[in-house]
């Protein structure tokens, strides 16, 4: 998608939401808080970052982000259903117009035939809707992780 750095991305999506007085969110599993910590790096961060959820745990995507339990259940937790539920949450629950979400399997373990180690949904809520996206990154834990965050930050930047 991009060849930018995440904090080349966070700039941009910086400038942009300032620039509209809008405002983020992110809801997390697999990245752990990574996104909003690239997010916070900068100063004045707060004019455009509400809040992050890290909502390991399917009960915290259940209780944080109104995620039904139903439907983790029903499609497991690194499902596009799932996705699309934490972005939508994260914007419900917090004063923001925007929210990135990632689920995936980061590994070593956790993987499936279905699901590979290394297979992330994003969704992302904006005022126009929310969309979502599958990827399957390559490498170690750490190569999974970096590649989401960037993946999850250029995906914001370009519905923005």
């Amino acid at each position: 998608m991009t060849t930018a750095s995440p904090s080349e991305l966070v700039q941009q999506l910086a400038t942009k939401l300032k620039a509209r007085g809008q405002m983020m969110a992110t809801a997390e599993s697999c990245t752990g808080g990574m996104i909003a910590a690239a997010c916070t790096e900068i100063s004045g961060s707060s004019d455009w970052f509400e809040r992050g959820f890290v909502t390991y745990s399917n009960a915290a995507k259940s209780e944080l982000l109104g995620v039904p339990a139903a439907l983790i259940e029903a499609h497991g937790a690194v499902s596009e259903a799932v996705a699309r539920a934490m972005a939508a949450g994260a914007v419900a629950n917090a004063h923001a117009h925007w929210s990135v979400a990632v689920t995936g399997i980061a590994g070593p373990t956790g993987g499936s035939a279905d699901k590979p180690v290394g297979t992330v949904w994003f969704g992302w809520a904006t005022p126009q809707g929310v969309f979502t996206e599958h990827q399957r990154f390559d490498g170690d834990r750490a190569a999974v992780r970096q590649a989401s965050v960037a993946h999850a930050l250029a995906g914001l930047l370009q519905r923005l």
